[in-house]
């Protein structure tokens, strides 16, 4: 088993009992992202946790796959979805990696606090971007530690190599807009909350 999903696996049960870390910013995240919704809309969401924003979402839309790396996460997430009776959700134990996607399959894809832990950001970026039908988003909500904590280049791959945290990867927000632009994206929404959060990002595939 990878040893990030080891790391998940772990700490599944503390993290879903865990607040949320900035309730106000994530009530905003979310608003603006039903105001891209349809109920007409295939949505796939990469590293859905244990299930929480998803169930938010489920409503709003037609159906949404929503994977992650850890069984764990992915079993909380079932229980909550079947606690409320949501039916239009699909949860599955995925890597993004592991992932088969028609291109031009989807209309959104949600990639929320995933991207600063991929060890492939740029090809997963790519990747997202071939499943989307043109006119299709990528919401993002990315921790961009290289604007305000380069040092974390030296702590991360000591914290994960004693498995004290999961793969963490650097790099700045101009970083991941790049990423973005050149994969085939335009940035349609953009906001951060303040300085050293997490930046959200709303990209359109142009079409």
């Amino acid at each position: 088993m990878d040893q990030s999903a080891k790391f998940w696996d772990r700490i599944a049960t503390r993290y879903s009992k865990q607040p949320i870390a900035d309730e106000v910013a994530y009530q905003k995240k979310l608003q603006v992202t039903r105001e891209y919704f349809r109920p007409d809309m295939e949505v796939l969401e990469l590293g859905c946790g244990t299930g929480s924003t998803a169930i938010i979402y489920a409503p709003y839309v037609k159906h949404i796959h929503a994977i992650d790396i850890s069984s764990k996460m992915i079993e909380i997430a079932k229980g909550k979805a079947a606690a409320k009776n949501i039916e239009n959700i699909t949860f599955k134990q995925s890597s993004i990696d592991d992932l088969c996607v028609q291109d031009q399959a989807l209309d959104a894809v949600l990639g929320l606090s995933i991207l600063h832990l991929l060890d492939n950001k740029k090809e997963v970026i790519a990747k997202v971007h071939k499943m989307l039908k043109p006119g299709g988003i990528f919401v993002s909500s990315t921790a961009c530690l290289g604007d305000t904590m380069k040092f974390f280049k030296v702590i991360a791959p000591i914290g994960k190599f004693f498995g004290l945290m999961p793969l963490v990867r650097v790099f700045s927000t101009k970083e991941l807009e790049d990423s973005l632009t050149d994969a085939g994206f335009e940035i349609d929404y953009q906001w951060q909350p303040g300085k050293a959060k997490a930046v959200f990002i709303v990209a359109k595939k142009a079409g």
